[in-house]
């Protein structure tokens, strides 16, 4: 049984900084693309940002880019999502995302779909 559970999440400041992280158990890390998707109330989930199972490709929404960093440690079993820059409208739910068993080493995946397990999400909000 694949586990994901995020933790970093909380109440922060326009132009502050945050760190997301999402521990994996079960199953194998190092052969899960990975993603970081959030929502808020009463809107789909949204992409954030992706990066393949070997860390060597990563892929960005545009409202995020040049602010979020995704990054993993396959040693640790864990997935990080570095926020700075912070602004009202990143205020949201953010959730992990693993798919297994991706087969080539540098694709990405942005779409809901293409994920089969899921964390139990993380609240952050950020104040103006």
């Amino acid at each position: 049984q694949v586990q994901l559970v995020e933790a970093g999440g909380g109440l922060v400041q326009a132009g502050g900084s945050l760190r997301l992280s999402c521990g994996v158990s079960g199953g194998t890390f190092s052969r899960y693309a990975m993603g970081w998707f959030r929502q808020t109330p009463g809107k789909e989930r949204e992409f954030v940002a992706a990066i393949s199972r070997s860390g060597l490709r990563t892929l960005y929404a545009d409202s995020v880019k040049g602010r979020f960093t995704i990054s993993r440690d396959n040693a640790k079993n864990t997935m990080y999502l570095q926020m700075n820059s912070l602004k009202p409208e990143d205020t949201a739910a953010y959730y992990c995302a693993a798919r297994p068993n991706s087969l080539n080493p540098v694709v990405v995946y942005n779409a809901h779909s293409d994920y089969e397990y899921w964390g139990q999400g993380t609240q952050v909000t950020v104040s103006p």
